[in-house]
């Protein structure tokens, strides 16, 4: 590379260092007091949460309530049931969900990962009756379900009852399984004909999103509100530390509150939810809540009253092995990457990482087996592109030669090197496959370790978590583009890259016509990357490590067993072939020799059309 290169690059560097240093950060945008009250009090209930604040007597509550009127006074009870992997705590004041402990998850510092809780999450359902809106949350519901119960062998059901009177029923039942996260819920309204409309109920569900992993800023960017909509499309807000919000014209079959790697979702098992708004609010001051996660649906009536309001509640981790049987397009909460990329992740990583699993417990190691099994099924690309690479070496002379008797003429070089390789059966284009073979898997594993939640709490060596960036060095200042941390496992990234682009450039043919000197590129990538994947999960740096280490220690193995003696030998023969017209030409010759006769022709008819100028 040209050192007017090299100094154009740091100079832009140091440009962009600069400014990050440099220039001031606006400060927060401050919202007016109206739109704060309004993202953080949004339920349609605010009226009724003022009025219950304080005991209500007949008269008030009959206004709020109308014929609830009865229901809004009582004691409120927790009911608690679990089984081997959530605990859940139910109320009888709105016959809610109030708490959800995932039991065998920790958050980053250690204490019990509450899902949800009273003072994270509200939800309001919202019943359309002859004398108003009603929020059922409010009202109180009588079971005889156990204060304290664990579900064992068949699943267990938990019924929440208001009555108006014998015949005049609202119900709510959930049915806890015996293991897994999924919680069925029915709602049914009996005798209510009278009292209620045929209006939908509006179902709003408010979570202040608590902070699970140690990167708040990484925690913003993934958390969000995905939803399949009923014609079968997958959506979600857009991912960010900025506010999100829309609303859908179309129904939908189920949404779900998304953390990095946890999931709160309400599915519809019949008809889909109508009308649906979601929005997620950011406030960059507050350092306890990830997001403000709003979502307002309306359930249809009609299902409702016929005995058909049957739904689910997903309560538990983002893992693509549960999801699946969860929902249809449930599993793309996780994600996967862009659409040409995630076949490679769901059709071959996700599956051969869960069979390592079953025999390996070390995250680490498993990580090294993984790439030692890819490189094993790439090792015939390997070779092919090892022995092109030694075919150009052996052709490095003669092309040399060809160099210094055209000059400067670059078409003249470029067209003698063609024929070169066309009468010797080389095509430069084959050294390329490994490449173009290596680079959909690099991309993949990029997309895929940050969301893989088995990494997730995996310690190995001084990582702590594999999940996440493993900082052995913390700064007591921000370094732009670097964080305030440096990992080892990116450092160690960082010089394998370097020490494979070394040896890459011994054993790579000198280019010097080329606009780019690709064998300096091979350095400058490495120290970019090491700035862009500092913040990344340790496990994904560890595995571009591991990677490098056997692809030089692959080629140094290959290295012994390709003879370039013997390849010279081969290429001679092919040129003998060729003169006597008895080589096989492959397609790539084929399309050389086709190009090269073209721009023959184009020569001359450029000097023909010369000569008839002078003339």
């Amino acid at each position: 590379m040209d050192r007017n290169y090299i100094t154009g690059i740091v100079l832009i560097l140091g440009m962009l260092l600069a400014y990050q240093l440099l220039v001031p950060k606006p400060a927060p945008e401050q919202k007016p007091e109206q739109e704060k009250a309004a993202t953080t009090a949004s339920a349609p209930n605010a009226a009724q949460k003022a009025a219950t604040a304080q005991p209500l007597d007949s008269v008030a509550s009959r206004r709020l309530y109308g014929d609830f009127a009865a229901a809004a006074a009582g004691q409120s009870r927790d009911i608690v049931v679990e089984n081997p992997d959530i605990r859940v705590t139910f109320s009888t004041q709105g016959g809610r969900v109030k708490e959800v402990l995932l039991k065998n998850y920790k958050t980053y510092d250690q204490k019990p990962l509450v899902l949800i809780n009273e003072q994270s999450s509200e939800m309001a359902l919202e019943l359309p009756t002859n004398q108003g809106k009603v929020n059922v949350e409010k009202l109180y519901f009588e079971t005889a379900t156990p204060a304290q119960s664990t579900v064992q062998g068949n699943a267990q059901t938990v019924t929440f009852k208001l009555a108006l009177s014998p015949t005049q029923t609202v119900e709510q039942t959930y049915t806890i399984p015996a293991k897994g996260f999924v919680v069925e819920y029915d709602l049914k309204l009996s005798g209510l004909d009278n009292v209620v409309t045929n209006n939908d109920i509006r179902f709003l569900w408010q979570d202040k999103m608590r902070q699970f992993e140690n990167d708040m800023a990484e925690n913003r960017k993934s958390a969000t509100i995905n939803y399949l909509s009923a014609d079968e499309n997958f959506d979600g807000l857009a991912e960010g530390a900025s506010d999100q919000e829309a609303t859908l014209e179309e129904p939908v079959k189920w949404f779900t509150i998304k953390h990095k790697y946890f999931l709160a979702g309400f599915i519809a098992e019949n008809s889909p939810l109508k009308k649906a708004v979601f929005k997620t609010v950011v406030n960059p001051e507050d350092t306890q809540t990830v997001k403000t996660a709003i979502a307002d649906v309306l359930i249809p009536m009609d299902d409702v009253k016929r005995g058909k309001g049957n739904y689910r509640f997903f309560f538990g981790p983002n893992d693509y092995q549960l999801l699946d049987e969860v929902a249809p397009e449930f599993d793309r909460n996780v994600y996967l990457g862009y659409a040409f990329l995630k076949p490679i992740n769901k059709y071959f990583f996700v599956p051969v990482f869960n069979l390592l699993e079953k025999f390996i417990s070390n995250y680490g190691l498993l990580i090294i087996a993984l790439v030692v099994f890819v490189k094993l099924l790439l090792t015939p690309l390997t070779y092919r592109s090892y022995v092109s690479m030694a075919k150009m070496r052996v052709l490095g002379p003669e092309v040399n030669a060809i160099r210094e008797k055209v000059g400067d003429d670059m078409a003249k070089q470029q067209q003698e090197t063609m024929k070169l390789y066309q009468q010797v059966g080389v095509s430069p284009l084959s050294g390329c496959i490994p490449v173009l073979a290596t680079m959909p898997i690099l991309m993949s594993l990029f997309f895929l370790f940050p969301n893989l939640i088995e990494l997730r709490q995996k310690d190995f060596l001084w990582s702590s978590d594999l999940s996440t960036y493993d900082s052995f060095i913390r700064f007591p200042f921000e370094i732009p583009f670097l964080g305030s941390h440096l990992s080892l496992f990116t450092i160690f990234m960082t010089a394998s890259s370097l020490a494979y682009a070394y040896y890459n450039n011994q054993m790579t043919p000198a280019q010097p016509n080329s606009p780019i000197n690709m064998k300096a590129m091979g350095y400058v990538f490495p120290l970019m990357f090491m700035f862009v994947l500092n913040s990344f999960p340790a496990g994904l740096t560890f595995y571009y490590f591991v990677s490098n280490v056997v692809t030089i220690a692959q080629q140094l193995l290959i290295r012994k067993f390709v003879d370039e003696d013997k390849i010279k030998a081969v290429l001679e023969e092919n040129r003998k072939k060729f003169a006597k017209g008895e080589g096989k030409k492959s397609k790539f010759q084929e399309i050389l020799q086709r190009s090269m006769q073209q721009a023959e022709e184009a020569k001359k008819q450029a000097e023909e059309a010369k000569k008839r100028t002078k003339k």
